[in-house]
Order: C-alpha cells, then sequence, then structure tokens
C-alpha cells in the first residue's frame, strides 16, 4: 500500500516538501469516449452508418398498452417530434419542460429536444403548482410537455405566455393546449440540423446540491455522454448491458438516475426497455415473469418491499440476472436479504449525484467482475479521479479513512443555473466537485458512504430540502422563524 500511495506524490515547487495527495481511480483502464458527439449521435450511433445495430429490435415496450417501438421507431418518432416542437416556435438553447409520468413518450421528447438542440428540464408530476411554477420560470420554460390531468396547474404559466402540450389525444381539447398528435405527424425531413456544440446545455434537472434551495443543474451533452460512456462502454465495460437484456424501468424518468443509468444507457448497448408508469410490486413481479425482465433497477425503499413480501414466493423471478441500485446508500443486511430473492441475479449498488453523474458503480456488473462486499457502493467510474478530504483541512486522506468524498472528470455539470457562488462552493478551482457526502475507500478500492456532510434530508431515494420547507413555514403569519431538521419516524421503524 505504502508503494502505491508514493505513486500519487504532487510535485510542489523547488526547495518545498512534496504534498501527498491520494487520487483513486477505476480497476478498469480507461477508454476512448466519442464525447464530441450530440447526445442523440452517441447513443444510436451502432444503429447508423457502419453500426452494427439492429433497428427492427425492440427498444421501448408499454407495460400499460402493450405498444412496442423498435429502434427505427424511436429514432422516426423522435426526429418527428423535434420537427413538430421547432415548428411551434422552439428552437436551439430553448427549454421545455416535460411534467410527465413514466412512458415511451417521455423518452421519445427528452430525445427530440436533444435532437434539436434544445434543453429538457423534468419535473415531478405530482408537484405543487407553485413548485411547477417555481421551476418553469427558473428555467425559462417557453413550453410544457403534460398530461390533460396536469394542466389545470398550469393556468399561471399559460396565461404568461408558455405553451401548454397534451399528450391524451384520446380526449376533447383542452382549451388553449396544443395536441401532442401534432408534433408526432411533423415531417422531419422540414428540420433544420442544428449545430449543437458538445458545451450545449441538454438537460437542467433541479436539485438542493450540498446545501439550500433547489437549483437549476446544467448538464451537458459532453457530461451526459461521457458518464453513460463510462458505464457501458469499451471492451470490459462496468455496466455490461446487452442487446438480449430486457431491463425494467418503474423507476420516475424525471430522475436523472433512470434517465443517465438506464434509459440512455439501455438504448447505447441496444437492449429493449420495458416502461412503468409506478411501481406496484405484485404487478412488477407479475411483468418480471411475463417479459423475462433480466435487469431490475431499484432504489432502496423497493429493495425493503421485495424482502418483506411473501408474495415472491409466487412469482418466477429467475430471470434476472442483475439486480442494480441506487438513489440512496443500502446497508449491508437488506442487501444480503434481497438476494435470497434473486438466486440467479447479481446485486449491487451505484453511487452518484445529479451535478456528477455516477460516482461509483460496483464492478460486479463488469463484463468481466470483481468480488465485490456487501454494502459497498462500487469503485470509482473509469475516465475520472476521486479523492476523499478532510472536512476540516481539506487535505486529502489515505484508505480507510473517511472524509467528503470528491470527483472529477468530463461528466461533471457546467455549474448551476444562474447561480455562480452556488458553483463556485461545488466545484473548485482544480475543478473537484464537492458531494456532501462522508465516505472513505477501503483497501479493494470499494467506497462506502458512512455519513452526509449536506443538510439535504433523503426519503425513501427523494430529496427534501430543509430550506425549501423552512421557507414555506416561516410564510405562515403565525411562525416568527422555524428550522427542519431530519429525525427518525420511530413508528415507520415497527
Amino acid at each position: 500500500m505504502a508503494l502505491q500511495q508514493q505513486t500519487h506524490f504532487l510535485t510542489k515547487k523547488k526547495n518545498q516538501e512534496p504534498s501527498q495527495d491520494f487520487i483513486f481511480r477505476s480497476k478498469l483502464p480507461d477508454i476512448s469516449i466519442p464525447n464530441h458527439l450530440p447526445l442523440t449521435d452517441y447513443v444510436f450511433q451502432r444503429f447508423s452508418g457502419d453500426g452494427d445495430g439492429d433497428s427492427t429490435k425492440t427498444c421501448l415496450i408499454d407495460s400499460a398498452t402493450g405498444r412496442i417501438f423498435t429502434y427505427a421507431d424511436v429514432q422516426t418518432n423522435f426526429r418527428r417530434i423535434a420537427a413538430g416542437i421547432h415548428r411551434l416556435g422552439i428552437r436551439h438553447r430553448d427549454t421545455v419542460m416535460l411534467l410527465l409520468p413514466n412512458s415511451p413518450e417521455f423518452a421519445l421528447i427528452f430525445l427530440a429536444l436533444a435532437h434539436l438542440g434544445a434543453v429538457s428540464t423534468t419535473a415531478n408530476p405530482l408537484y405543487t403548482q407553485s413548485e411547477i411554477e417555481k421551476q418553469a420560470k427558473a428555467s425559462a420554460a417557453k413550453m410544457i410537455i403534460t398530461k390533460r390531468c396536469y394542466v389545470k396547474k398550469l393556468t399561471n404559466l399559460q396565461n404568461n405566455g408558455v405553451l401548454i402540450v397534451c399528450l391524451d389525444d384520446e380526449d376533447d381539447d383542452v382549451d388553449g393546449c396544443v395536441r401532442f398528435t401534432e408534433l408526432i405527424q411533423a415531417d422531419e425531413t422540414e428540420l433544420p440540423k442544428p449545430e449543437i456544440s458538445p458545451e450545449d446545455t441538454v438537460s437542467i434537472p433541479y436539485s438542493s446540491g450540498t446545501t439550500g434551495l433547489p437549483k437549476g443543474v446544467m448538464i451537458t451533452h459532453k457530461g451526459l455522454v461521457t458518464s453513460i460512456a463510462q458505464k457501458v462502454d469499451g471492451e470490459n465495460p462496468n455496466l455490461n448491458f446487452t442487446g438480449d437484456d430486457v431491463i425494467l424501468c418503474f423507476l420516475p424518468m424525471f430522475h436523472t438516475y433512470t434517465l443517465n443509468s438506464l434509459i440512455f444507457s439501455a438504448m447505447r448497448t441496444g437492449a429493449a426497455i420495458l416502461i412503468v408508469p409506478k411501481f406496484e410490486l405484485n404487478l412488477v413481479m407479475e411483468l418480471i415473469q411475463r417479459y423475462k425482465v433480466t435487469v431490475v433497477p431499484v432504489a432502496p425503499p423497493v429493495v425493503l418491499a421485495f424482502v418483506k413480501s411473501p408474495e415472491t414466493e409466487r412469482y418466477d423471478l429467475s430471470s434476472v440476472r442483475m439486480m442494480l441500485s441506487g438513489a440512496a446508500t443500502l446497508k449491508k443486511e437488506p442487501e444480503d436479504a434481497v438476494r435470497l430473492k434473486f438466486p440467479n441475479a447479481i446485486f449491487g449498488q451505484g453511487y452518484g449525484m445529479t451535478e456528477a453523474g455516477t460516482v461509483a458503480k460496483s464492478l460486479a456488473f463488469a463484463k468481466n467482475p470483481f468480488k465485490t462486499k456487501s454494502g459497498a457502493c462500487g469503485t470509482v467510474i473509469r475516465n475520472a479521479e476521486m479523492k476523499v478530504v478532510d472536512i476540516i483541512s481539506g487535505v486529502s486522506l489515505p484508505r480507510n479513512k473517511s472524509g467528503e468524498i470528491c470527483i472529477r472528470g468530463h461528466q461533471l455539470m457546467k455549474g448551476y443555473l444562474n447561480d455562480p457562488e452556488a458553483t463556485s462552493r461545488t466545484i473548485d478551482k482544480d475543478g473537484w466537485l464537492h458531494t456532501g457526502d462522508i465516505g472513505f475507500v477501503d483497501d479493494d478500492d470499494e467506497i462506502f458512504i458512512v455519513d452526509r456532510l449536506k443538510e439535504l434530508i433523503k426519503f425513501k431515494g427523494y430529496q427534501v430540502a430543509p430550506a425549501e420547507l423552512e421557507a414555506l413555514l416561516i410564510s405562515h403569519p403565525s411562525i416568527e422563524d422555524a428550522a427542519v431538521v431530519p429525525c427518525v419516524n420511530e413508528n415507520l421503524k415497527k
């Protein structure tokens, strides 16, 4: 270990003592990443030109209706939607909000906007009217694409000139809304191909980051392409999705983790994606059995649902070869317990954040896998650097010493939208993004998250910003001041 640590000395100015900087990298070698390409060109690279992809293969399956979209269908549809959005006045670098539940249309619209050179901002359709308005105004959204049942929340925005597109074409016209069929029936040949720079923003999800109110995270084409490639590209990909896989998607598609690590990573590899509107345990198990699902991405609450349910014995879950957990850390005990429910599946964790893409991924998922430990969230992703720093001195720490995890690489966000101060607090002058998570790297390069430096509360994989709740409480005339802190609800533990 001493020899390895010596290789990480950084030379200072002449006559100064060398400063030891402990930098951790993936066990997998770096690879060439074509991050000069726009997102859609990269994702569908194997299905164009001299690529070896079969465009007749299934790409998207709508579990609610049984609809199937081949890879050819997906490319034709997102190009038509892009042309339709362009015809409605949306241009390169304009922002459009997706206020939708899980559906094939969600993926098609996101791809259409990326192809057009426009920007997606995704929002939870269960947000309140004021939450939707805040995000739409902050991101300068010119259009919102949604379902009929959410249109009432958009009245003020519509009155202020935001164009509303509604997916429910079987229903009567919604006043002032454009039908989605007008987009899907457009002529893709009418769309001029925009000049998209790798540094152009492709998405602005909202995150509370390390502290404070939700902020718009500017993710570039280069950053998203890099993050996908770090997982699924190379001779020995860290995440070995294949063209034979059927990947289940019930995690919310408005979440960056789902789009990055699931939808676009699957499309890059030619896998089929089974889209489920929302998680219902028995329905999910029935779908696994019916479609012979091979990959099941989950969050810790879903793991616990599987572990505690006696119903798992009623279904054939033997097709599942891989179960990936993300969005929050999972302890060793539930991880070991869920393995018994899926005896043929490799189980492992990943670790990431909206601002940094995937930070770590279990090497149990690699094409040529490594032995891993329960409770670890993986090893640092390839083509990136990680260090662990003392939370007081900022000095980098060796193995088995806990500190704040920092990550550096081309997968990082460009910054927070219109908030250079928050950006500089999160990404330092040397390009290190400070995650606000406390953890350590063990002797086998595996990462363990042990605490959270940030104020952010995580509940069932969702982020709860204390500052946002405090601001809401203080708005009440009878409340002078408020402070929000997390605490354990003992009733929920029973």
